[in-house]
Parts: structure tokens; C-alpha cells; sequence
């Protein structure tokens, strides 16, 4: 259903940082930079694209938005909530763990990215 996700940032050398980290804790390579300076993270799922706002106004995250990655195990959620937090990333909401959902029971972690999106890593554990 989606082609790609593109998050605004002010500061590209953390947020490369910071997805550089905790996408290769999913298995994906780090991000390629284009000529217009946004980076990109290309994955048989999707693409996640950084760059700074187009019109020049500041970045900002949207209220009440999350984007979400899929892991293959607790311990890859586990991995990718650690990278986060050492790559700048601000732990959000609950502690990783299982949370209980109409969907059956999820494995998660949120994070706050150094431009101050929400993202989080999600593994769907057996019903």
C-alpha cells in the first residue's frame, strides 16, 4: 500500500546518524545521500527518505503520528530501541515489551528521533 515515508529534519547528520543505527539492527544498509542532501534507506518493504522541509520552514513532527518498523524477534525490537538510545534517540512510552492488542499480542518500542519524530519497532508475536 505505501511506496515510501519521508520525515523532515534540521539536523541531517543526526538523524543519518541515528537511522543509520537503529535500520541496521532490522537489516537494512545505511542511507544514501542524493544531491538535494536527503538520504535515503531503500528496502524490499519500503523506502524511508530524510530531507530538510522543501518550502524552508523548520521540521516538526506530527502530533499523533508513528512510523512504525517491522523486526523479525524481540531481540531485534530489543537491538533497535538500544541503537536508538546511543545514536540520540529518546525512549518513549512504556519500557520494549509485549503489549496486548485487538491484533493479538505485539512486541514494541518507541522512540523519539533526534528531529523529534515518533517511531517505534514492532514485532507480532504468536497468538
Amino acid at each position: 500500500m505505501f511506496s515510501h515515508v519521508m520525515l523532515g529534519t534540521d539536523d541531517m547528520p543526526a538523524s543519518k546518524a541515528f537511522y543509520d543505527a537503529t535500520l541496521a539492527t532490522l537489516g537494512v544498509g545505511p542511507g544514501r545521500s542524493d544531491a538535494k542532501g536527503r538520504t535515503a534507506y531503500m528496502h524490499p518493504g519500503g523506502t524511508l527518505m530524510l530531507s530538510h522541509p522543501i518550502n524552508g520552514e523548520p521540521a516538526c513532527h506530527a502530533n499523533g503520528g508513528t512510523v512504525g518498523f517491522a523486526a523479525s524477534s524481540p531481540e531485534a525490537v530489543d537491538a533497535w530501541h538500544a541503537a536508538g538510545t546511543e545514536a540520540g534517540g529518546t525512549p518513549i512510552e512504556d519500557a520494549p515489551g509485549v503489549r496486548q492488542s485487538p491484533f493479538g499480542p505485539l512486541y514494541l518500542a518507541y522512540l523519539r528521533d533526534p528531529a523529534g519524530n515518533k517511531v517505534c519497532a514492532m514485532h507480532r508475536m504468536p497468538a
